[in-house]
């Protein structure tokens, strides 16, 4: 939980605040109306740091009701707690949250009243950093808890009494291990305690917040491993993902060596890095684990199949990168062959920040080179050559006519093919693959 942030000097007034324009109209239109507004939120905590925000929200005296007879186009997007979407002109949501205490909470949802200041407002809010607000018209910074000094501190501290913080909302465990690796920021002690505390009671989270953390952390953070291993050694992994309890210091690492998300690489990264997470897993537990944090079956089988993949080539392709040799092109195929091909590249990503988290931690030896070689040849046998029954140049009709007979052994057949043309590809032409076919087959020339 060292602190490394590297930020320079927080702006100590509002200089670095600029919502959009639409922002500002709406925040207009409601102090025009007699009722006080504010930004609030992540993006003044990120304006503050220097980083883009695109979602700026507003906190306000007006109650929902109000709020949707000022603006034509609004979202009830939780009117229960306070929030309607307004719609600017471009149809781009933002929200528009009212003023509110919490009068019950269990750990899951809060009961709010509506009425309070905004300095109410703020002390419900979960650490100091996301409790700081911005006067879009006055420019004026409200900071009743110090936000902006844990900014300049590189803290994550609850807003007041830590354990009542997490015993409203068990999620802010989770959120404040992902601030502080998003930041690179240390956990305030107590806060720290908290967390430990709030553990055991995380199995009452939903299933789909818990995945929804543990998405925004991969896509979010530079460095995830510092996250999962807080996770590790808070005790949440144990709950949330047993079958995750004690990963080790490499596997985690392995998370650091893949790239994070951007918005064009979103599912695909996101994806890579999950699978990182699980690759010591067995296969199975690894499908099951996903489905029980409430991943979509496709990505579960997706990374189950990728995990798969690992403990059938993971080995050998270590054992020959070590040796700084670039295995034969038959063998190559193979591999290939195992993973398939539209996985070939995120098996082989995942496969190399391991073996760069393993020379890192002094258990390995494989070299950048051979890596980027390898990823080469690969790729260009993935597709430049048969590597799947269905690149053969005869299919299941050809080999019955053949001689094969119908049922299994076809499959059988067309495999026995593709294994004989993993070797050679010149081999995949249709009358030298009828030829091994009839032998295969036992039949005649004339068959």
């Amino acid at each position: 939980m060292g602190k490394d942030n590297g930020l320079k000097h927080v702006v100590e007034g509002a200089e670095r605040l600029h919502p959009p324009a639409p922002v500002l109209e709406i925040a207009r239109t409601l102090i025009r109306a007699g009722y006080e507004s504010w930004c609030v939120g992540g993006a003044v905590r990120d304006a503050l740091l220097g980083h883009t925000n695109l979602d700026w929200d507003l906190a306000t005296a007006a109650t929902p009701a109000q709020v949707q007879r000022l603006f034509r186009r609004t979202i009830p997007v939780g009117i229960e707690f306070g929030t309607v979407g307004v719609l600017d002109d471009a149809g781009t949501m933002h929200e528009v949250t009212t003023f509110r205490r919490d009068v019950q909470t269990d750990g899951r949802h809060a009961v709010v009243e509506f009425g309070a200041s905004l300095e109410e407002d703020l002390a419900r809010r979960d650490f100091t950093i996301n409790a700081i607000a911005y006067g879009p018209e006055t420019r004026e910074l409200r900071d009743p808890f110090d936000g902006r000094g844990d900014l300049e501190r590189g803290l994550v501290r609850a807003v007041g009494d830590a354990e009542a913080r997490l015993r409203e909302d068990r999620l802010r465990a989770l959120r404040a291990i992902r601030f502080a690796a998003r930041f690179e920021f240390a956990i305030e002690p107590g806060t720290w305690r908290a967390i430990e505390h709030s553990a055991p009671h995380l199995g009452r989270l939903s299933m789909e917040r818990v995945q929804q953390e543990i998405e925004k952390t991969m896509a979010q953070v530079n460095r995830p491993a510092a996250a999962f291993r807080m996770w590790r050694d808070s005790g949440a992994l144990s709950v949330l993902a047993p079958a995750l309890e004690r990963p080790s210091d490499v596997a985690l690492a392995t998370l650091d060596f893949l790239p994070r998300a951007t918005r064009a690489t979103q599912s695909r990264r996101t994806m890579n890095r999950l699978t990182a997470l699980l690759l010591d897993t067995a296969p199975a537990v690894a499908r099951a684990t996903l489905r029980d944090l409430r991943f979509s079956n496709d990505r579960a089988r997706w990374i189950g199949d990728l995990v798969e993949r690992w403990h059938d080539v993971g080995s050998p392709l270590r054992e020959a990168l070590a040796r700084g040799e670039i295995p034969a092109e038959a063998t190559v195929r193979r591999w290939v062959a195992a993973i398939g091909r539209t996985r070939v590249d995120a098996l082989l990503r995942v496969a190399f920040a391991r073996f760069c988290a393993e020379r890192a931690a002094g258990e390995g030896n494989v070299s950048d080179g051979s890596m980027r070689s390898l990823y080469r040849l690969a790729s260009r046998i993935a597709f430049r050559d048969p590597v799947e029954t269905g690149d053969l140049a005869v299919d299941g009709a050809d080999l019955m006519r053949a001689g094969v007979p119908a049922g299994p052994g076809v499959g059988v057949a067309l495999r026995a093919l593709l294994d004989w043309v993993l070797e050679n590809p010149a081999r995949n032409s249709h009358e030298q693959l009828l030829a091994r076919a009839r032998e295969i087959a036992g039949g005649s020339s004339n068959a």
